[in-house]
């Protein structure tokens, strides 16, 4: 963005001799030398990284509630459980029948291993050999069929305990137990917060300079907090169909949690490589163009990056101290005091 600043130069004698020249008394800053790149800043909202409502396969009484709201759960721990009393019953009942299965497979097969000794030496029927043969068999069935009941019956006991997949925040948990739960019903949310992911859009004449790996610097519009560890994760491929700029994803650290989840940031977008460039406070830009010559004139500038109280920019030549609040009034051969 090209703007203009009066910045001070030294007179050479013959130059302030030549008649009466005014001088006002301006305020003089010191411009600071950095090394800065061009730099697109942008607007988009800090989101968890992950985002799950969780709840019961099956329905039941809330029986136990393990986390409260806030509380930073680890992958696998425990969240809340519904009542089992029915439900272990139930794999009680698969259990003994299984074993009732198991009993009668073992005697089938029994009398069946008998018959086949007695039929090699002719004192049973072949008919005889092949019923208890079929019996065998059947109650061999009848044991996979209680194997899998009691499998059911198990899996169905497991679904009465909710557990958190991954390492979170839980953002939302029942206050009381007791109550009735419906199959899918969300019972507990959670979020993780570590990194957080900003959404946001660039021009498509940035897309170039914008790739996966891409370190930038994040800060929160609300908080002020800040990082400079934020990597651009995706650029999509498609633009916004409603504004035809490009959406990508940036991950934002937040191990010591400074930044808020749900809340808006800025990103800022480095272009190019860093070149030399100069600090000086944003009320130093003037609003108005005109040559100055003796002590005072004005430079030409390109704005890099805009900070809250000071802008960065790059000259043609350097800059040594800048006028603070210019005026229009400034006339040539102004010098300061």
């Amino acid at each position: 963005m090209a703007r203009m600043l009066l910045v001070m130069t030294v007179l050479p004698a013959l130059a302030l001799a030549e008649g009466p020249v005014t001088a006002p008394k301006l305020r003089l800053v010191n411009a600071r030398p950095v090394s800065a790149s061009a730099r697109e800043t942008v607007t988009g909202q800090l989101g968890p990284s992950r985002l799950l409502p969780l709840g019961f396969e099956v329905g039941g009484r809330l029986a136990t509630s393990r986390v409260t709201k806030g509380e930073v759960v680890k992958s696998g721990q425990p969240l809340g459980n519904l009542d089992t009393e029915i439900i272990n019953a139930q794999v009680a009942q698969a259990e003994a029948g299984l074993e009732a299965a198991q009993a009668g497979a073992t005697l089938a097969l029994d009398v069946a291993a008998r018959n086949e000794k007695l039929k090699a030496e002719g004192s049973v029927s072949d008919l005889q050999y092949r019923q208890t043969d079929t019996q065998a068999k059947a109650a061999k069935a009848q044991v996979a069929q209680a194997q899998a009941g009691l499998a059911q019956a198990k899996a169905g006991q497991r679904r009465h305990f909710l557990s958190a997949p991954f390492s979170a925040t839980v953002v939302d948990a029942p206050d009381n137990t007791g109550g009735m739960v419906g199959p899918g019903m969300p019972v507990y949310i959670l979020m993780q917060l570590d990194p957080l992911v900003l959404k946001a859009t660039i021009p498509e004449k940035l897309r170039q300079h914008v790739t996966a790996g891409l370190q930038v610097r994040v800060e929160a519009v609300g908080s002020g907090a800040a990082t400079d560890e934020a990597t651009v994760k995706v650029v999509l491929p498609s633009a916004d169909p409603q504004t035809r700029r490009v959406p990508l994803e940036i991950s934002v650290p937040n191990a010591d949690g400074r930044f808020v989840a749900n809340t808006l940031a800025r990103v800022m977008i480095p272009l190019g490589d860093a070149r030399d460039a100069f600090i000086v406070p944003s009320t130093a830009l003037a609003t108005r163009g005109g040559d100055h010559a003796g002590v005072l004139r004005r430079v030409n500038v390109t704005v890099m990056e805009r900070g809250n109280t000071t802008v960065t920019v790059s000259a043609a030549a350097p800059l040594s101290q800048v006028v603070d609040y210019p005026t229009p009034g400034l006339q040539d051969g102004t010098k300061a005091r």
